[in-house]
């Protein structure tokens, strides 16, 4: 009985244990994030690309993340990983205005560009 008592204690915090480590990650992805953002502006998009992947490591449903890493590799001409990296942040956030109207105008741009291409 003992034994199960404190099992049953110990189910009861693990939440408390594991809650703060999330936050915690989703805090480290945040701030890799931001320094993305900084590194982006000033043209260094391969360290952006580099954070926003370590932020992704960090807490993999980060969708700022990878719609910021969709448009770096966009802008990198990455067009695959970039159409994967939208449409991941679209799963975990179908309702984000800003991911969605970067993916279309990113669909839009790119369909026009394979119709021009095959144009005799």
């Amino acid at each position: 009985m003992k034994t199960l008592r404190t099992f049953v204690s110990a189910l009861v915090l693990v939440p408390m244990l594991v809650t703060p480590a999330l936050a915690d990650k989703r805090s480290d992805a945040r701030s890799e994030v931001a320094f993305g953002i900084d590194v982006a502006q000033r043209g260094l998009w391969r360290e952006a690309i580099y954070r926003w992947e370590r932020a992704l490591e960090l807490d993999p449903t980060y969708a700022p993340a990878l719609n910021n890493l969709a448009v770096a590799y966009e802008h990198e001409g990455q067009l695959e990983k970039a159409r994967k990296a939208y449409e991941r942040a679209l799963e975990i956030q179908p309702n984000n205005a800003q991911i969605r109207q970067n993916y279309e105008l990113f669909k839009e741009i790119n369909d026009r560009t394979a119709t021009d291409r095959d144009k005799p």
